[in-house]
C-alpha cells in the first residue's frame, strides 16, 4: 500500500469582496455592466439556497437543510413543478458532500422524488475520473477533515480535488492557492476573474471548467449576456485575448509590447499592473488546470451537460471514457511480467544517475538540452480533436491558433530562455512579490511542495529516493517550453523517461484536449494511480510556472 502523509485540517478564509456592484469593485468602464439593475436566473437562486448548506455555522446548515426539505417535499406532495436545476444539485450533493447528514437527505429527497413519479437524474459515471476506479480515489483519497473542509471552503467537493485528494498536502496549498484567486480581496471583481477562467479554459476545449465557471460567474452576479461569447464583454476584457492565447500556447512569445498595449497610459480602457498581473496569473491557472482536467480524466460533474440523464443508463448512450470509467482491461502475465521490467530497468538508471561521476563540458550540456528539445519536436500529439465544440466556441476567436513547436522545419528556432537569465528563484517570485505579494506566497509554497513531494515509494517498491526522477520531469515539461538549466545534464531525461512518457507530457502540457485513455496506460504500466496524478501534479505546476515567467520578464523588460 502507498502511505499518504496526514496533513492537519486547513482553514480557506471566505473573506469576501464587497458586492461586484459597487463602485469599489467595478472599474469605471464597466459601470453600464452592472448586475444590480438584473435579476439572477432562477438557477442562480436556487443554488444560493444550496450553498447555504455549506454555512461554517452548523445552526444555519441544520436550518438550510430543513429549509430545503420543506420546499422539494411541499412541491413533490402537491404535484408542483419541481426544477431541473434542484434535482441536479441534489444529486451532486448526494454523490459528493462530505458531510453525512446533508449526503443522506438529498439522496432521501430525490427518491422521494421518484415515488411520487418525478424523473429523476442520474450520474453517467460512478467517480471523479474516466482513468482512475472509483474506489482507489475514495481509498487512498484525502480523509474527512481535509474534504469537508473542501466543502465549507468552496460550496463543493469537485472532481478535481477528489483526485488531487491522493496527495492531500499538496491539495491543501492548491485549495489555499485557489481560493485567494477566485474569493478574496483584489483589484479584479469576482465575476471577472471567473469569466476570465472561462476564456483561458475555453483555449483548451476544457468544458469542464468552462461549465463549472460559468456557474460561478452567474452566482457572483456576473451579466449572463456575457456568457453568449467574448464579443459580448466590456472592451477591457476583450483586450486579454492576445495575451490569453500566447500564455495557452506559445507563452515564449510574448514581448514587452504585449503588456505596453495593455497598461500604457495611451492604452484605453487601461489595465492597471495590479489588475493584469492578478488576470496573468487566472489565465496561467486555468491553462495549466486544464492540462490537469484532461491528463487525468476527470469526469464531468453530475450537475453539468455531459455528466447526467434523466433516461437509465441502459437506455442512455455512454460515451467511451464514460463507458470505461477507469476500470481498464487486465494485463496479460506477459504484459504485467513487461510492466515489471520497466520498473526494475528504471530503478536500475535511477541509480546509474544518482552515482555517476562525470563531468561534462558546458559544450555538452548544451548540445544534450538541444537534443532533448529537438527530440520532444518529433513526438506526436495523438488524436484529431481540433475544432471547439458548440458550446464553448463562442469563448474562442482564432481557434486555429494553437501550440508551435520552437523550430519547424525552414524556421529559426526562438531564443532559449535560459534559468540562469530569468527564473522563478532569482528574478519571478520577486516582481510578483512586488505586484501580488500574497499570491507570490502561495505559488512559491505551492511549488515546492509539488517539488519535493514524496513517499519514498516507487511502484511496488519501498525507500526509493525519486528525487531525480521527479527532477527530470520537471526539467523535461520546461525544456518543452523552451527553458534551460545550464547546470542540469539532460541526458539524465533521456535516461529516465520513456518514449510514452515524453508522448503523454507533451500532448498534456501542449495539446491536452488531445489526450487519450491509450496514453495513460501506456506509460509506468506497473505504476499506481496516484503516481501518476503525482506526475500530472508536476507537469500542472511545471507548466503554470514557464506561464508566468516568460509573462513576467515581459512585464520587467517593460518596467525597465
Amino acid at each position: 500500500m502507498l502511505e499518504m502523509e496526514h496533513t492537519p485540517g486547513y482553514e480557506l478564509v471566505r473573506e469576501r469582496q464587497a458586492s461586484p456592484a459597487t463602485e469599489t469593485d467595478i472599474p469605471r468602464e464597466l459601470e453600464e455592466h452592472s448586475p444590480t439593475s438584473r435579476h439572477p436566473p432562477a438557477s442562480v437562486l436556487n443554488a444560493r439556497r444550496f450553498s447555504r448548506l455549506s454555512s461554517r455555522d452548523e445552526q444555519e446548515r441544520t436550518a438550510a437543510l430543513e429549509a430545503l426539505t420543506q420546499s422539494v417535499l411541499e412541491r413533490v406532495e402537491n404535484s408542483a413543478r419541481l426544477e431541473r436545476d434542484i434535482l441536479l444539485q441534489l444529486l451532486r450533493v448526494s454523490r459528493s458532500c462530505p458531510i453525512p447528514d446533508i449526503k443522506e437527505r438529498a439522496a432521501e429527497l430525490l427518491k422521494r422524488a421518484q415515488e411520487e413519479g418525478v424523473a429523476i437524474p442520474q450520474a453517467l459515471s460512478s467517480g471523479p475520473s474516466a482513468f482512475i476506479p472509483a474506489d482507489e480515489i475514495l481509498e487512498e483519497g484525502a480523509g474527512q477533515d481535509v474534504m469537508t473542509e473542501a466543502f465549507l471552503s468552496m460550496g463543493r467537493v469537485d472532481h478535481v480535488t477528489m483526485v488531487m485528494g491522493l496527495h492531500p498536502s499538496y491539495l491543501n496549498c492548491f485549495l489555499r492557492t485557489q481560493n485567494a484567486l477566485l474569493q478574496l480581496d483584489g483589484p479584479l471583481p469576482l465575476p471577472w476573474r471567473h469569466y476570465i477562467i472561462i476564456m483561458a479554459s475555453a483555449r483548451h476545449q476544457c468544458s469542464y471548467l468552462v461549465q463549472l465557471h460559468s456557474f460561478a460567474f452567474l452566482q457572483e452576479g456576473g451579466d449572463e449576456t456575457w456568457l453568449k461569447g467574448l464579443s459580448h464583454t466590456p472592451t477591457k476584457i476583450q483586450r486579454l485575448h492576445t495575451l490569453n492565447k500566447l500564455l495557452a500556447h506559445r507563452p515564449w512569445m510574448i514581448t514587452q509590447e504585449h503588456i505596453q498595449e495593455l497598461v500604457s497610459p495611451g492604452a484605453e480602457p487601461r489595465w492597471s499592473f495590479a489588475e493584469l498581473i492578478q488576470a496573468i496569473v487566472l489565465m496561467s491557472h486555468a491553462h495549466s488546470l486544464s492540462s490537469f482536467v484532461w491528463g487525468c480524466g476527470i469526469n464531468p460533474e453530475p450537475d453539468q451537460s455531459g455528466g447526467h440523464t434523466f433516461q437509465s443508463t441502459a437506455q442512455s448512450g455512454l460515451s467511451p471514457l464514460q463507458q470505461n470509467n477507469g476500470q481498464s482491461d487486465s494485463p496479460n502475465r506477459q504484459e504485467w511480467s513487461e510492466a515489471v521490467s520497466e520498473v526494475e530497468l528504471l530503478m536500475e538508471r535511477m541509480m546509474m544517475v544518482q552515482q555517476q561521476e562525470e563531468e561534462c563540458t558546458q559544450e555538452e550540456m548544451l548540445t544534450r538540452f538541444e537534443r532533448e528539445r529537438s527530440e520532444s519536436l518529433l513526438e506526436p500529439a495523438e488524436g484529431v480533436r481540433c475544432v471547439p465544440p458548440d458550446s464553448i466556441s463562442q469563448f474562442v476567436p482564432e481557434p486555429d491558433f494553437s501550440y508551435q513547436d520552437f523550430s519547424p522545419r525552414g524556421e529559426q528556432s526562438p531564443t532559449t530562455m535560459r534559468a540562469q537569465d530569468y527564473s522563478w528563484e532569482d528574478h519571478g517570485f520577486s516582481l510578483m512579490n512586488r505586484l501580488y505579494g500574497e499570491m507570490a506566497q502561495l505559488l512559491e509554497e505551492k511549488f515546492q511542495v509539488v517539488y519535493a513531494l514524496t513517499y519514498r515509494t516507487m511502484a511496488m517498491h519501498t525507500d526509493v529516493d525519486t528525487t531525480t526522477l521527479r527532477k527530470a520531469l520537471w526539467n523535461y515539461i520546461h525544456c518543452v517550453y523552451g527553458i534551460r538549466y545550464d547546470d542540469y545534464d539532460y541526458g539524465e531525461v533521456n535516461q529516465l523517461l520513456e518514449r510514452s512518457l515524453k508522448v503523454y507530457i507533451k500532448t498534456v502540457a501542449c495539446h491536452p484536449e488531445k489526450t487519450t485513455h491509450r496514453m495513460y496506460t501506456s506509460f509506468w504500466r506497473h505504476f499506481r494511480h496516484s503516481e501518476k496524478v503525482h506526475v500530472n501534479l508536476l507537469l500542472l505546476e511545471a507548466r503554470l510556472q514557464a506561464a508566468l515567467l516568460y509573462a513576467l520578464r515581459a512585464i520587467t523588460r517593460y518596467m525597465t
